[in-house]
């Protein structure tokens, strides 16, 4: 149902649920202290070492709203894939990367479609944790053309150690990251619900993220926000500095045990302890 290959350009994804674990994207590093750029500009936080290099790809056939599954110890991205190159939408396209001459490769990494689950399974204990997984699929959805945002019913990811998270134009019923001290970050980003807690990471929110959106940072962990839009807006860090430019909001309540909170405009009822 899969096909390895060598190299070739990666898309996008159509699936109903995903669940991750150690994930985020080789372009994440964690504890970066560096700022990001105003208007929703992507942070620059290249990764650290020798080139990279591909070193494995599958093509898998699979269903509509099916789901992922990802339990790995290295970088995770999931994007979306170009329509005009996979116009019938049926493909979740995977690819390893890694540094040259690294002492391990993809060994050990685990990609399956179960046709009755519609479960795609990325999982490896054992790939070298400088090693980055791409995941892309298609923006064609069920019978709705999404071409901007890729649609997922729930989005579940946890990240160990300093894996970092990056979730981009993505719109799903239920979104839910957690990590440790890797980064996280949303750009462009719709649900429902929303839930981001990391033990000592960052938090940045880049374009607009639109939900009912629960934040919570712990430690010295830093909150950076372009604009956030929903009914519902609740963020809490201990130690580290909460920067938000934009919220538009019924409702919105920030608290800090000792960091700063700097806002720019805020539009709605909002309570800061």
């Amino acid at each position: 149902m899969f096909a390895p290959s060598s190299a070739g350009r990666l898309g996008c994804l159509r699936l109903g649920q995903l669940r991750a674990w150690a994930v985020g994207r080789w372009a994440c590093r964690a504890r970066q202290a560096g700022s990001y750029g105003s208007g929703g500009s992507e942070p620059e936080v290249p990764p650290p070492g020798p080139a990279r290099r591909t070193l494995t790809e599958w093509a898998l056939l699979v269903s509509p709203f099916g789901r992922l599954r990802a339990r790995l110890p290295c970088h995770l991205a999931v994007r979306p894939l170009d329509p005009l190159a996979y116009p019938d939408g049926d493909r979740v396209l995977v690819a390893v990367s890694g540094a040259e001459g690294a002492a391990r490769g993809p060994a050990g990494l685990r990609v399956t479609y179960d046709e009755a689950l519609r479960e795609v399974a990325v999982v490896s204990e054992s790939i070298d944790p400088r090693a980055a997984v791409e995941v892309h699929a298609p923006l064609k959805f069920g019978n709705t053309n999404l071409f901007f945002l890729l649609s997922f019913l729930d989005l579940n990811i946890k990240s160990s150690g300093s894996g970092c998270v990056k979730v981009q134009n993505i719109e799903c019923d239920s979104c839910k990251i957690e990590t440790e001290q890797g980064t996280s970050i949303l750009q462009s980003v719709k649900s429902q619900k929303l839930r981001v807690q990391t033990k000592g990471g960052k938090v940045i929110c880049l374009g607009t993220v639109y939900g009912n959106i629960n934040i919570h940072a712990s430690d010295k962990s830093i909150v950076t926000i372009d604009k956030l839009q929903g009914s519902s807006i609740n963020i809490s860090t201990e130690d580290g500095l909460l920067k938000a430019k934009y919220l538009y909001t019924e409702s919105s309540f920030l608290s800090s045990a000792a960091g700063d909170i700097t806002l720019g405009s805020v539009h709605g009822k909002m309570k800061k302890t």
